[in-house]
């Protein structure tokens, strides 16, 4: 079996209130963060506002300062622009305008005696998309803007997909909890359910101060994170289980997780590094499409190794000292 490391012995719980200090603290920053989330404060994405998405190519180059000159003279608020790189790639933007209220555009409507009456309605979805492409070839006249994909949302659809996002964030929570639970103890399963809510906040308070966009491949992410962290807490807490007969007879339940947390430290820290080989390859090769989703990988992995041997198994030791029985 390759070994990157010869056997260890150090001491992870002993340092446990350090861990839990710096978790605290990173905790506080994904609190606040959810809650300016939740407030609409945060750089949320084109799935939880609604708006449109274009993605085209020039024929010949162009700036996306230029590009974001044409959206200013129809008054569609801030555009992220972004140049797309690469193979296949020439000349060619993703422009995303969020549908705002000052995305405005005149509506006619009839009172009740017949008279006109005109007011600004926000522009969303498709009627957004056409603003942004008739702006485009207004001002660039001479240079033709050939539209490869268009992705509209609407405001009702962004705030039913926010929804559905918190939801299934919750239902994940409830499952790890149950799993854990029925396979190991309820203790464990608290602890887990805890170290993987840890991961998910740390990760939004990351990205929050990154002033990265919250989408919905973020909270894939999000989800593919709660997973593998829960993983790498799983071996450890089978190891705890085979090594509880020792504790019972001869060493103390805090020994008995920190032996068992060394035992698989090899394996987590193989297992950590080969899969962020393949995500930073993504990251880099991926281009901007996959850029945000690869970036929430690689800051993820990191967290949730550091979960399962600093905050999960920690957990179960300061729970036992506080109330001690046998656990199964």
């Amino acid at each position: 079996m390759m070994r990157l490391i010869k056997e260890t012995n150090i001491n992870f719980i002993g340092n446990r209130r350090y861990a839990f200090v710096l978790s605290g603290l990173l905790l506080a920053l994904g609190i606040i963060s959810f809650v300016l989330i939740l407030l609409g404060k945060a750089n949320l994405g084109l799935d939880f506002t609604g708006g449109a998405e274009i993605i085209g190519s020039f024929e010949r180059p162009t700036t996306a300062h230029e590009i974001r000159s044409a959206l200013d003279k129809v008054n569609l608020g801030k555009a992220n622009i972004q140049a797309l790189t690469g193979t296949g790639f020439v000349n060619s933007f993703i422009i995303r305008v969020q549908g705002r209220i000052e995305n405005a555009i005149p509506e006619t409507t009839y009172t009740e005696d017949g008279r006109p009456m005109v007011k600004m309605v926000a522009a969303e979805g498709d009627q957004l998309a056409t603003i942004i492409t008739s702006a485009i070839k207004q001002h660039f006249p001479d240079n033709k803007f050939k539209i490869d994909s268009t992705d509209n949302i609407s405001g009702k659809v962004g705030k039913q997909l926010a929804k559905d996002a918190t939801w299934a964030v919750i239902f994940a929570f409830l499952g790890i909890l149950v799993y854990i639970w029925i396979r190991f103890d309820f203790r464990f399963g608290v602890a887990a359910t805890i170290a993987t809510f840890h991961d998910v906040l740390v990760m939004l308070g990351i990205y929050f101060i990154l002033q990265r966009e919250i989408t919905l491949l973020l909270i894939t992410a999000l989800l593919t994170v709660a997973g593998y962290s829960l993983t790498d807490t799983v071996v450890v807490f089978d190891r705890i289980r085979e090594n509880l007969k020792q504790f019972r007879k001869r060493a103390d339940f805090m020994t008995t997780v920190n032996t068992s947390i060394n035992e698989v430290l090899q394996r987590t820290i193989i297992t950590s590094l080969t899969t962020q080989l393949a995500v930073v390859s993504l990251l880099i090769f991926g281009g901007e499409v996959l850029f945000d989703f690869s970036l929430a990988l690689t800051i993820g992995i990191v967290i949730g190794t550091y979960s399962s041997i600093f905050v999960a198994s920690p957990i179960v030791v300061e729970w036992e000292n506080r109330s001690p029985r046998r656990l199964k």
